[in-house]
């Protein structure tokens, strides 16, 4: 039973370590990423569409983005998607291909990306805090109706600690990381 607890506990940290990848993602370094452009939904008649659902994204080059609709007919839509997704991005429409141009960063920005990265990372070590917490209490729940001894709840609880200690280490890396992505210039 401990060990199951214990695997709950390691999955739920795991998904909360891909939810900070993810919303990571979503924040522009210097260098441009197709995924810059995920959050972009299109009114594609009357129903607003993922980007990707719609248009192949390419980056050809460092600071540039292509897109290319798969329906010509809708290219302004998209342009027009972009430009209000508020992204800072500006798109030119040229024929059936989109180019978006990626601005340099100013180092005021980096900082401010440094920031709310480092927020996204406290709510990603507030949610395994949360995961460790309902762990420990069913730990507790088993020594008090007396289904395990309260040795191996106590060793339980302290495998616990070490397996939050660890993501949250980890949690501090992948913050490291995207920071010195952020401030490279």
């Amino acid at each position: 039973m401990i060990d199951d607890v214990l695997k709950d506990l390691h999955t739920s940290i795991g998904k909360a370590h891909e939810a900070l990848k993810r919303d990571l993602a979503k924040l522009r370094t210097g260098r441009a990423t197709s995924s810059m452009v995920d959050s972009v939904r299109v009114d594609y008649y009357g129903t607003p569409t993922p980007l990707s659902q719609m248009a192949n994204v390419n980056v050809p080059e460092p600071r540039l983005l292509l897109v290319k609709p798969w329906d010509k007919s809708v290219v302004k839509a998209v342009e027009k998607a972009i430009r209000e997704a508020d992204l800072g991005l500006n798109p030119q429409a040229e024929g059936d291909i989109i180019r978006i141009p990626i601005p340099p960063l100013t180092e005021e920005r980096r900082r401010d990306l440094v920031k709310t990265a480092k927020k996204v990372g406290e709510e990603c070590k507030v949610a395994i805090r949360k995961c460790r917490h309902e762990a420990l209490d069913m730990l507790t729940e088993f020594d008090n109706d007396g289904s395990m001894s309260a040795d191996d709840v106590d060793r339980g609880k302290k495998k616990a600690e070490e397996i939050v200690s660890e993501g949250v280490k980890q949690v501090d890396t992948i913050l490291a990381n995207k920071e010195k992505d952020i401030m490279e210039v």
